[in-house]
């Protein structure tokens, strides 16, 4: 969900303001919930064209089916650029994913390509720069790399697999950096308030020169008004104002079995109430378990997907213990909920980094993803949650707290003449001279 959600809220933006819309989309989807999605969006956006990409031996093209749908839509550019012409486009919206397999298929048939960069604007620097110098001593420095324009890049927030060549990951990830210089512009899921150091350096040439504008439009709505399940939503409706701590890691993040019981042991002994999303397999695909919701004294686990914007946007939440995948960043932004960030792997690092930045909430060095982890205790867990929740209900949850004007902010920015509405708005006008 981490690339497709964030896809869809711009689909249905851009349909909002009367764009003709063409989504393709590749199935069987990784999980169920892709599919609920993709089918909430076109109810709830009837004019946006589906094409639906079928992907052939799907078994067969890897345990991972978030890399088997990647390469199968890689491979499959020109057909499918092909097979959405009528009528032609003026522009076309390509996931960062999928961009240098791409680009140059929609340059040999005349379309304006645009890249949809899930992640943060100081996640793409570190994409559009870690090609140019990789392979060299400032690559690999053991504590940190100078992106131009931007604060030093710790070393550790630089994801690990990179240092192997022939990973698919770190292949991709290098073809589709360098490929950003031949988009025509690159669209961002956040906002000027959250990361304007990184998009005047992005935008002013200092990260990689000749690199085509970024436009931020975050952060992104939920396109339909997705409800909880009732047995959350009634267990949540009796609870006080800010006094209950959300956890979730994400669909693609599992934690051990050691670090799952510490956890449960941290959120009893908080003595605050808790809605907790428990995961342990690291791919996509729903778990089946006896009993999808089970109410406890203190709090409810659920071992199902969760409408999660729904969650944070409920009075009674006052903290979300986070991996910091950029859409659960995203989210808390917008409702002004602070987070405490447990980074697992990948960009979450770097998006823990940014959130301790802009106060949107606090880093205490947990996580990190590895065999070697070290399991944090329940008992420090317990402190920490406590504290945060204790500092996030009532009063202190002002305006002038980090995390709350981190949310006015937001807010403000998707409002009419915000920074976000603003660049949405002129994205629109590009793709129309697109077609002239």
């Amino acid at each position: 969900m981490g690339h497709l959600a964030p896809f869809l809220r711009l689909a249905s933006a851009l349909s909002s303001h009367n764009c003709k819309v063409t989504l393709i989309t590749p199935r069987p989807t990784v999980s169920a919930s892709e599919s609920r999605n993709i089918s909430a969006l076109l109810s709830a956006f009837p004019h946006i064209r589906p094409i639906e990409f079928r992907i052939p031996h799907y078994d067969a093209l890897g345990a991972d089916p978030f890399y088997a749908h990647n390469e199968a839509m890689r491979a499959s550019a020109h057909g499918l650029l092909l097979s959405s012409l009528s009528p032609p486009p003026s522009a076309i919206v390509i996931d960062i994913s999928l961009a240098s397999a791409f680009i140059p298929v929609s340059k040999k048939l005349n379309l304006r390509a645009f890249v949809f960069f899930s992640s943060s604007a100081t996640m793409l620097s570190l994409f559009a720069y870690y090609p140019r110098v990789i392979g060299t001593a400032r690559a690999h420095c053991a504590h940190h790399l100078d992106i131009p324009g931007l604060p030093p890049f710790p070393r550790s927030s630089v994801p690990p697999v990179l240092d192997d060549p022939d990973n698919l990951f770190t292949r991709q990830f290098i073809e589709n950096g360098r490929a950003l210089v031949d988009a025509e512009g690159i669209v961002l899921n956040t906002f000027e308030a959250l990361e304007g150091v990184a998009l005047a350096a992005l935008n002013g040439g200092r990260v990689v020169p000749g690199l085509p504008p970024v436009t931020a439009v975050g952060p992104l709505e939920p396109f339909a008004g997705g409800g909880l399940c009732a047995r959350v939503r009634e267990w949540l409706d009796r609870q006080p104002a800010r006094s209950v701590v959300y956890v979730s890691f994400g669909s693609r993040a599992a934690m051990s079995e050691a670090q799952i019981e510490q956890l449960g042991i941290g959120l009893e002994r908080s003595g605050c109430g808790y809605v907790w999303v428990v995961k342990t397999k690291a791919v996509d695909r729903e778990e089946r378990a006896e009993e999808a919701v089970e109410v406890r004294e203190k709090g409810v686990v659920v071992r199902e997907w969760v409408e999660q914007e729904a969650i944070l946007a409920h009075e009674a939440v006052a903290l979300f213990v986070s991996h910091c995948g950029w859409n659960s960043v995203t989210e808390a932004a917008l409702r002004g909920v602070r987070v405490l960030a447990w980074p697992l792997g990948m960009d979450q690092m770097s998006n823990a980094g940014t959130i301790e930045r802009c106060g949107l909430g606090k880093w205490r060095g947990w996580g990190g993803g590895g065999d070697g982890e070290v399991v944090v205790g329940g008992e420090e867990i317990g402190e920490v949650v406590r504290e945060m929740v204790a500092e996030g209900g009532g009063a202190g949850a002002g305006v002038g707290v980090g995390w709350a004007r981190v949310g006015e902010e937001a807010r403000r920015a998707v409002g009419v003449g915000g920074s976000s509405y603003a660049g949405l708005v002129g994205l629109i006008e590009e793709f129309g001279r697109a077609s002239l």
